[in-house]
């Protein structure tokens, strides 16, 4: 931030590529100054901001511009700056306000002291703790550079209460850990619901299971009321607090898309996102005509992006998942410059499997053949070859209606994916959906019959080559999940690709 005050006509001119918003900091600047008691020099005023050719978005630069007028027109000292940096918005009363991604902000600056609104201290303290300090306005900001009053004492560094007691055994060494798996569980479970609500669906809650376990992404596909929505919910419940740099992660893009923090300053939990099958391919993967924003999928970056009927998607914005579910990041061009976000997350999809929804009923369905496939190629070939797990579902009967709750709860399920998830950071991987190819013979050897079994699903043209990776991915969850660390055996093998045959029901070949 570089700031001229020369003679001439009065005039403030903002260069360096600003934004609409930047622009008109010069109003709320003048207007916070003069509140703050501070005259408005009558000079010629130039603000740069350097580099010249990276166009500057967003208000939090208002709080630099007002501090580099002050220096300039010598109401301030320009060395009670020296080793100081500053963020924060401008009310028109001199009040500091929040600004989008202060995190980032925070971790993008080495400075001996960082001065934020009081908002976003937890987020500052997340990163820069023991240097971050909190200002509630302009002029206690400009008295405490001055010397006239003391600086606050700094953020400390952000931990749990009773986290050491609490400790999750699948957290790496930290000195900051999430809380404890018991407050996560009864959070969960007041947000998602419990795993034992669902009624009958046996091979749905498996599938939800080995899901949560591996990060294994889900496709259930059954007629209304199954229950596709209501397990896709609950899985949610079931995956595991974050770590601290996954959680450090989330809190980064939710501040940069200007979601709300939770009280702490960090994400712990895991994301659920859920947008409505109008979204269109821009909001799936970020962008916009402004400053770059990261788009739904980055959005459910280690956690859940769940898309209820799927079948209404539009096939544009569906296809645009392809290469994020991939590689796990998404790279969005636009004319104004280009960005990367994380979108290493699970996707969950819920569908019917025709128009009318009662093409899993016999006898019932009422779509005509033409109907049935304009319907199914809403999902390319490619995209449902992507999912590991594809369900389907048929209706609950009357008699497991009406029955007493008897399926396992989230409390127990999540126990045995916390130990698979600890067997997967044993192997030095987030989840076992994550395992390089180049890994697969050394993380998941299959036994002889196991090799058998997938080589005559591969000649029977069941599988492709990327679906023989998968099931041994999900091959390799549903031992964990048995508590056997060895060989990859038939009866694993077996179930995985009887949670793929949910692709019958689509007509599609796996």
């Amino acid at each position: 931030m570089e700031v001229h005050d020369s003679g001439g006509l009065p005039g403030f001119t903002i260069v360096g590529l600003p934004d609409a918003a930047v622009r008109e900091s010069r109003d709320r600047v003048r207007a916070a100054l003069l509140s703050s008691t501070f005259s408005w020099p009558l000079r010629r005023v130039t603000v740069n901001l350097a580099p010249t050719a990276v166009r500057k978005a967003g208000a939090g630069l208002d709080l630099p511009i007002a501090l580099g007028v002050l220096v300039a027109v010598g109401e301030l000292p320009a060395t009670a700056l020296d080793g100081v940096a500053f963020v924060g918005e401008l009310g028109l009363d001199g009040s500091l306000r929040h600004v989008p991604g202060t995190i980032a902000l925070a971790e993008a600056v080495r400075p001996e002291r960082l001065v934020v609104p009081a908002c976003d201290l937890p987020e500052a303290a997340a990163v820069r703790p023991g240097c971050s300090f909190a200002m509630p306005s302009l002029r206690v900001l400009v008295e405490t550079l001055r010397g006239a009053q003391p600086w606050p004492r700094p953020a400390p560094e952000h931990r749990s209460a009773g986290a050491a007691a609490r400790r999750v055994r699948f957290e790496e060494a930290s000195s900051d850990v999430p809380p404890g798996a018991a407050t996560w569980r009864a959070r969960a479970l007041l947000r998602y619901g419990d795993l034992a609500d669902v009624k009958g669906q046996r091979v749905g809650r498996r599938a939800v299971e080995v899901a949560a376990a591996g990060g294994h992404h889900l496709l259930l596909v059954g007629p209304p009321g199954s229950g596709k929505s209501m397990l896709a919910v609950r899985l949610a419940g079931l995956l595991p607090p974050l770590s601290r740099l996954e959680a450090l992660e989330v809190t980064r893009i939710h501040s940069a898309a200007g979601l709300p923090m939770p009280e702490g300053g960090i994400v712990w939990d895991p994301p659920f996102r859920a947008p409505h099958h109008s979204a269109s391919a821009v909001s799936l993967v970020g962008g916009g005509a402004g400053a770059m924003r990261p788009g739904e999928i980055s959005l459910a970056t280690h956690g859940v992006l769940f898309l209820d009927e799927m079948g209404e998607f539009p096939s544009l914005a569906l296809d645009v998942l392809r290469q994020p579910l991939e590689e796990g990041v998404v790279r969005v061009s636009r004319a104004g410059g280009t960005a990367e976000f994380p979108a290493r997350f699970l996707l969950v999809g819920a569908m019917n499997p025709c128009p009318c929804g009662d093409g899993g009923v016999p006898g019932s369905c009422r779509c005509s053949p033409a109907a049935r496939a304009r319907y199914m190629r809403r999902l390319s070939g490619p995209l449902l070859d992507r999912f590991d797990l594809v369900v389907s579902l048929r209706r609950t009967t009357a008699d497991e209606l009406f029955a007493p709750a008897s399926g396992e709860t989230t409390v127990t399920v999540a126990e045995r994916v916390a130990e698979a998830r600890l067997l997967s950071r044993s192997r030095e991987m987030r989840c076992n959906a994550e395992i390089p190819a180049s890994s697969l013979a050394e993380l998941a050897p299959l036994s002889r019959d196991a090799e058998a079994l997938l080589e005559r699903g591969v000649r029977a043209g069941r599988l492709s080559g990327r679906g023989v990776d998968r099931v041994r991915r999900v091959a390799r969850t549903i031992a964990d999940l048995g508590g056997d660390g060895g060989p990859i055996g038939e009866t694993h093998v077996a179930e995985a690709m009887a949670l793929r045959a949910g692709r019958e029901v689509l007509d599609i070949g796996s």
